[in-house]
C-alpha cells in the first residue's frame, strides 16, 4: 500500500479574526492547504502559516478559491471559466511569492469550497482551474476530489494529479459529497471518521452514506481545518492509520 497524505485546509483567518487551531493542526497534518486571500487568508496569514509548516516539515499547496469572504467561499458566483481561470492563476502566484518569502515552496493546488465542487460536475470550471496552473507553474500538482472532472481535467493538461477523500463529509451514491446542511453531510464524531477513513484506504473505494463503494486510488485524506472538533479529527485519523500500519507522508514534498 502506497503511503497516504492526510491534509487540511488552513490560514482561513483574515485581519485579526481567526479561524481553526492552525498551530495544532500543523503538529498533525503531512500537508496543509493555504488559503490565498480571496475566500479567506491575508499577507500575514500567509506567510506565517507558510513558515510554521517548514519548521514543521509539513508540505504546503495553494488553495484558491471564489473572492468571497462574506460567504467563506462556499456560495458558486458567476465567473466565466476564463475568468475562473485568471482568478486562480492570481491565488496561486500569490501563494508561491508568500512561501518563498517565508522559506518554503508550494507544491500542489486544491480548489476550494463552492469552486471545487463546481468544478468536479462541471468540466470546463475544472479545465480552467487545471489550464492556470499549469499557466503558473506546470511542475505543480492538483490534489483533487476524486471520482470528479477535476482528474480527467488535470491529467488532460499533463499535471501530476493526486486523488483526495474526505474524513468529514459523507458521500453520494455517486460519490460525491453530501450537500452541507443536509442529513449525513458532516461527520463530527472523530472516532466514527478514523473507522470511515481507514475502511475506505484498506479498500480503495469511497464508501457512500448508504454503504456503496466505489473504487479509486486514494493518495490523500482531507479533514476540514475550520470546524471545533477538527484537530481531535485529524489526530484520531492519523492514529487509527498508522496503527493500522498505513504510513503518512506528503504526496508531494
Amino acid at each position: 500500500m502506497p503511503s497516504i497524505d492526510l491534509n487540511s485546509d488552513l490560514g482561513e483567518g483574515f485581519g485579526d479574526y481567526r479561524c481553526g487551531d492552525d498551530a495544532a493542526m500543523l503538529e498533525v497534518v503531512t500537508s496543509a492547504n493555504v488559503a490565498c486571500g480571496l475566500h479567506a487568508g491575508d499577507p500575514e496569514i500567509m506567510a506565517r502559516t507558510f513558515a510554521i509548516a517548514r519548521e514543521r516539515g509539513v508540505a504546503v499547496g495553494a488553495h484558491p478559491g471564489y473572492p468571497d469572504l462574506w460567504g467563506f467561499g462556499r456560495r458558486i458566483l458567476p465567473f466565466t471559466p476564463g475568468e475562473v481561470e485568471r482568478l486562480v492563476a492570481f491565488q496561486v502566484g500569490a501563494a508561491a511569492g508568500l512561501a518563498a518569502y517565508a522559506g518554503h515552496r508550494v507544491t500542489y493546488v486544491k480548489a476550494h469550497g463552492a469552486l471545487a465542487n463546481l468544478a468536479a460536475v462541471e468540466r470546463e470550471v475544472a479545465d480552467a482551474i487545471a489550464r492556470a496552473v499549469k499557466a503558473v507553474d506546470p511542475s505543480l500538482s492538483l490534489l483533487a476530489i476524486a471520482l470528479t472532472a477535476q482528474v480527467a481535467a488535470g491529467e488532460a493538461q499533463g499535471l501530476d494529479v493526486h486523488q483526495e477523500i474526505f474524513a468529514d463529509r459523507g458521500y453520494t451514491e455517486a460519490g460525491f459529497l453530501i450537500p452541507r446542511g443536509q442529513p449525513g453531510a458532516l461527520i463530527t464524531d472523530e472516532a466514527e471518521a478514523a473507522e470511515r477513513v481507514l475502511a475506505m484506504v484498506q479498500e480503495g473505494a469511497i464508501i457512500a452514506a448508504s454503504g456503496r463503494r466505489l473504487p479509486t486510488p486514494i493518495r490523500s485524506v482531507c479533514v476540514h481545518g475550520d470546524s471545533a472538533h477538527a484537530v481531535a479529527t485529524a489526530r484520531a485519523v492519523r492514529a487509527r492509520l498508522e496503527g493500522a500500519g498505513v504510513r503518512l507522508a506528503p504526496f508531494r514534498a
